[in-house]
């Protein structure tokens, strides 16, 4: 039965480590915008925060909790031979609590085991960095600046890293941001999906509150598995703060395609500037349901 209770709590943390590995990367503060022609070509770009969730409590909150002490309680004593109960001996309390202090340490050494194993998965779903390494935000940094795409990249603390992204080319292929290296399992900012019949789905996942919610909460449980790691507070509030984060910021779509659907609160409009029509999202604390949209090019 402790065997089995034992794996059933190895599947169950490594689960969440998987979840929290999806949405370990979040949008905080942001303007982005991506425009979309009818001959094929694109542009994107995202201006403002990229979480860490991992890092967002830095090496203090990354420290394992001590196991709390049970208090030692005298046990009655009773021969063996008659079952009768009797005043405790000073040997049969010194023996008494000799067992008790080898169950303490057992339960720390099973505390720390599980611990490591916990650090150890976290570190494979982050592509080898490690979040209890103080030069961990420095790292992830160094990674995303070498992509193609940074103009800069800057750890601001507390998991958030300032970031100036842009990429254009042809939409022969899917897209996607951000796609980190050695990161496979990030939930999208936002993506660009190509249909047969010449139309693109448009879907910005993690620019809503809904991104977070299914899976954040469950960051608390899991907090204690992993030595207390908590995630980043909300957009602006001060580092350390509970609660997910929370994106706060804009999202704009221009093409010269026809919008077959959208989910913008105002409908498309006229962008006299570039002369293609325009949507837009404001997304905060009230964004339940992420941007979309269906834009028919060819």
């Amino acid at each position: 039965m402790k065997c089995n209770r034992r794996t059933a709590a190895v599947i169950g943390a490594a689960a969440m480590l998987m979840l929290l590995a999806g949405c370990m990367v979040l949008p905080g503060k942001f303007a982005s915008d991506l425009s979309l022609r009818r001959d094929g070509t694109f542009s994107f770009h995202y201006k403002g925060e990229i979480i860490l969730a991992a890092l967002a409590q830095g090496s203090k909150g990354a420290k394992a909790e001590e196991v709390p002490a049970e208090p030692f309680e005298q046990q009655p004593c009773t021969d063996p031979k008659t079952d009768e109960a009797h005043d405790c001996s000073p040997a049969e309390i010194a023996e008494q609590r000799a067992k008790w202090n080898d169950e303490q340490k057992a339960r720390k050494a099973a505390k720390a085991g599980e611990d490591a194993q916990n650090r150890k998965m976290m570190q494979a779903f982050m592509g080898g960095i490690d979040p209890d390494d103080p030069k961990a935000a420095e790292a992830f940094a160094q990674r995303l600046a070498r992509q193609q795409g940074y103009a800069s990249v800057i750890s601001k603390g507390a998991g958030k890293f300032e970031v100036d992204y842009t990429a254009t080319g042809r939409l022969d292929h899917d897209f996607t941001f951000p796609t980190i290296e050695r990161l496979p399992m990030v939930m999208p900012f936002v993506s660009v999906i190509r249909r047969a019949d010449g139309s693109v789905r448009v879907d910005a996942p993690a620019f809503s509150t809904a991104a977070a919610n299914p899976v954040m909460p469950g960051l608390g449980a899991m907090a204690g598995a992993m030595g207390g790691m908590k995630t980043a507070g909300k957009a602006g509030s001060k580092p350390g703060s509970d609660g997910p984060p929370i994106a706060e910021g804009t999202f704009s779509l221009r093409t010269d395609g026809q919008i077959l659907a959208n989910n913008t609160d105002e409908g498309p409009q006229a962008d006299p500037a570039s002369g293609l029509t325009r949507l837009d999202w404001k997304v905060d604390v009230r964004t339940a349901a992420a941007p979309t949209a269906l834009i028919k090019l060819k």
